[in-house]
């Protein structure tokens, strides 16, 4: 009888996981719409009563989004000055929706890796993911490890898509 080989697993190939970069914390979203007349029209005196009445402490540590849900045309001061309450309490605060929140994390992460260390590697871009990775963070992560990989693929081993081969020179 024939031994099974794990090819996949002897393999030069090296799995870049942004699963493995996902940063731990709460995610709140801020809907602007709460504080204004019918969700529709702010009102700018009562707006920052409101504002200096909410329990701002509430989100401590939390990565936070600010959008309004409504079509209502907002001033851009008034998710300003509810970035201003929060500044002393969240970790992190964009203007967006809570996807356009995991791209700037993954953005701002994934600035920082030395990607040298992949020169002349075979890459895979992992695919499957449970946590919420944006499709933002899978471009960056290509546009990082193109200049330094010898290939890279998307998704797993058994079943990679092949991206990118560096030309022969």
């Amino acid at each position: 009888m024939d031994e099974i080989i794990n090819k996949v697993a002897n393999s030069s190939l090296e799995v870049f996981d942004l699963e493995d970069y996902y940063p731990k914390g709460i995610r709140t979203t801020i809907d602007i719409s709460q504080w204004l007349i019918e969700g529709l029209l702010l009102k700018e005196k009562d707006f920052r009563e409101d504002l200096k009445n909410h329990d701002w402490s509430r989100y401590q540590g939390h990565y936070v989004a600010i959008e309004c849900s409504t079509d209502a045309i907002i001033p851009a001061w008034a998710a300003i000055l509810v970035t201003i309450q929060l500044v002393p309490f969240a970790k992190k605060i964009i203007n967006g929706s809570l996807e356009d929140l995991e791209g700037s994390l993954y953005e701002e992460l994934l600035s920082k890796i030395d990607y040298s260390t992949y020169k002349g590697k075979s890459m895979i871009i992992k695919g499957c993911s449970r946590m919420p990775v944006p499709m933002r963070a899978y471009v960056l992560a290509a546009n990082y490890l193109q200049p330094f990989a010898k290939s890279i693929m998307y998704g797993e081993a058994c079943s990679a898509v092949p991206l990118y081969k560096e030309s022969k020179k």
